[in-house]
């Protein structure tokens, strides 16, 4: 995608390979003692791909199938979503290869604080912060801020987003992804003219993401007719009670596949997808709308709150069949917009209120879906492709104006 952004732009392909390699990886060892006296050592990474634009930012995942190619990957995708939502950061990822269900709380804690201090050369306020991602959460950013201000010797709170308020972390980040998924769509109803209370939506996944975005496109005024989670959907037309399905969730023990009401009706993931509905939000995990399966899509707008929900063999179907596409570096970095506040708040130690929080979400995602909408006029392109050409042109612009020749600014 970004090769295909440099042609639309003519973007040398001087750029284009610069762009195209990280700037730095590390690769740590962790030795950990675990509860039973013995020693473990796990592989952990960082990539740190492009700060042209400001700090390296990324997430920390804790996965066993973490590697060095995934994380670049996902290093690089930073780079452009940070460039398309227009905060001053630059892209990284980091992880370490362990499977954290199998660790107690206290081998958890031992493996993020060695992690950390591996680290913390690279790391810094103004040089790289982390933040929660995969089977990560406030606790292990808290326990890194920790380990940080400890080694340090002084408090170090902006070194790491995605904190517990307690401990300098802002209000608004928990569903900040989700409300940023909701903020988009709901401004691309407007630009199409749609009316949100005759606009059908199902969600797939009621994870952390799809529940806010659920909610808060209920609360103004879309129908929800289906939601699901890894046990299966649950469907109703005309629209589900959320309230008593997250009644349901609390007592269940939160699957969504033993929830009964009147009007319900219980059908795969696989089915969800393919509802007569006018938008469909896939927030569970990649590759979901494929080659395969692109055809029996039947919403008219698809918005991307996972990460690589479709493939491209199944947007270029999509495209086809003539679906709104708001990709996932536009569509989900409402995430990465909280962190930015959380950030801005540590270092001025100001604390801001929930309702100065979605304020200023709300206006900077709403403006970077304009932005990209402008963009794919101005083309004749996809959303897509015109986020990666915003995102391009971005980081294209802050390397040329860092490195201009004197001669050039006299």
């Amino acid at each position: 995608m970004v090769q295909r952004a440099a042609g639309v732009l003519g973007v040398p392909s001087d750029f284009v390979a610069r762009l195209s390699v990280p700037d730095r990886e590390v690769t740590v060892h962790v030795p950990v003692r675990m509860d039973n006296g013995r020693w473990r050592v796990f592989k952990g990474y960082r990539v740190q791909h492009c700060n042209a634009r400001g700090p390296y930012k990324g997430g920390i995942r804790y996965h066993p199938e973490v590697g060095i190619e995934e994380v670049r990957g996902l290093a690089a995708l930073m780079t452009w979503k940070c460039a398309v939502v227009d905060v001053p950061f630059g892209g990284a990822k980091g992880g370490v290869e362990v499977d954290a269900t199998e660790l107690s709380q206290g081998e958890l804690e031992r493996l993020t604080r060695g992690y950390t201090l591996l680290m913390l050369p690279n790391w810094g306020p103004q040089t790289d912060i982390p933040a929660p991602d995969v089977n990560t959460n406030e606790q292990i950013m808290a326990w890194i801020m920790d380990t940080a201000s400890s080694a340090l010797g002084r408090p170090v709170p902006a070194i790491v987003t995605g904190k517990p308020v307690a401990v300098g972390g802002t209000v608004g980040r928990r569903e900040a992804t989700g409300r940023g998924v909701a903020i988009v769509t709901m401004r691309m109803l407007e630009r199409l003219g749609w009316r949100p209370s005759s606009t059908r939506l199902a969600v797939q996944g009621f994870g952390n993401v799809g529940r806010w975005a659920a909610r808060i496109l209920a609360d103004a005024g879309l129908k929800v007719e289906a939601i699901s989670d890894i046990s299966g959907a649950v469907y109703r037309p005309g629209g589900l009670d959320l309230d008593d399905v997250e009644r349901h969730l609390r007592e269940s023990g939160g699957l969504l596949a033993t929830y009964r009401a009147p009007g319900i009706q219980h059908l795969t993931n696989a089915e969800l997808l393919a509802l007569d509905v006018d938008v469909l939000i896939p927030a569970a995990i990649e590759n979901q709308i494929t080659s395969r399966n692109a055809s029996q899509v039947r919403a008219r707008m698809i918005v991307e709150g996972a990460n690589g929900p479709t493939t491209s063999g199944a947007h270029r179907v999509l495209l086809e069949r003539g679906v709104t596409v708001v990709p996932d570096i536009l569509a989900n970095a409402g995430g990465v917009v909280v962190s930015y506040f959380e950030w801005v708040q540590n270092l001025r130690g100001e604390v801001w209120g929930v309702g100065q929080v979605n304020e200023r979400l709300e206006q900077i995602m709403a403006r970077a879906m304009d932005d990209v909408c402008h963009t794919a006029e101005q083309y004749g392109i996809d959303l897509r492709l015109a986020a990666f050409v915003l995102a391009l042109h971005r980081v294209v612009e802050s390397l040329e104006r860092r490195r201009a020749p004197v001669e050039a600014m006299a």
